[in-house]
């Protein structure tokens, strides 16, 4: 039902994109947050030192620091090439180049692996993956799931998209998603037939513009609660 670990790009976005992707408010950073496919970004990191409360989840925590570098360095080979050959997909307004794009995206990442043996230690970096969560009912506020669900669409069914979502909605109060863009760019096959299936499975669900589009029409993410 999960995703084959080498289909997946590890690479990692800052804290200042996290709050754009998820509208993330100063009354949202202080609640008890979820990481869910965390992988390598700051979020952990910069929230930690800032005095949040935020859990990464993910996979690759189970490998060793120099394994999830290495793997770093391989997708940014590759998501460098899909940059460049396909530069029309992207809009360079906050990030003007694809070197600046390299550069903001290292830097994120370097700042969770310098984080990641200490986080592992106090348990802010906890190995799982959807969707099967190893936490109780509602022990967060907030969970966030970044370039995940929707996003390998050719990857993952419909099925695994719904299953993850309510994993996330028994883990936490509130869930957030972004983006809802497949990774040709366009909107996910999947997105209407799951929100339509929570809806009727008595989910709140509604899609809120992002303040944040880097792919071209990757401005929304889906926010999801059970009452």
């Amino acid at each position: 039902m999960g995703i084959k670990f080498e289909n997946i790009l590890i690479w990692g976005r800052s804290t200042e994109e996290y709050t754009r992707m998820f509208g993330l408010t100063l009354e949202d950073v202080k609640l008890k947050i979820i990481d869910c496919a965390g992988g390598p970004a700051s979020f952990n990191v910069e929230m930690t030192r800032r005095g949040g409360n935020v859990v990464s989840c993910d996979p690759i925590y189970k490998f060793s620091k120099s394994e999830i570098a290495q793997r770093i360095q391989e997708a940014n080979r590759e998501v460098m090439n899909a940059v460049q050959g396909n530069p029309d997909n992207f809009l360079w307004q906050d990030i003007q180049s694809p070197s600046q794009l390299l550069n903001i995206r290292r830097s994120a990442m370097e700042e969770f692996i310098g984080d990641f043996l200490l986080g592992i230690q106090e348990k802010r970096y906890v190995t799982g993956e959807l969707p099967t969560l190893p936490f109780a009912d509602r022990q967060f506020d907030l969970a966030l799931c970044s370039h995940f669900l929707f996003i390998y669409s050719e990857h993952l069914s419909q099925e695994f998209h719904l299953a993850s979502i309510a994993e996330m909605c028994r883990v936490a109060i509130e869930t957030r998603i972004f983006p809802l863009l497949d990774t040709s760019g366009k909107p996910s096959p999947f997105l209407l037939p799951v929100v339509n299936q929570l809806i009727k499975k008595g989910y709140e669900v509604e899609i809120r513009q992002a303040s944040y589009e880097f792919q071209k029409t990757g401005d929304r993410f889906l926010r999801v609660s059970r009452t």
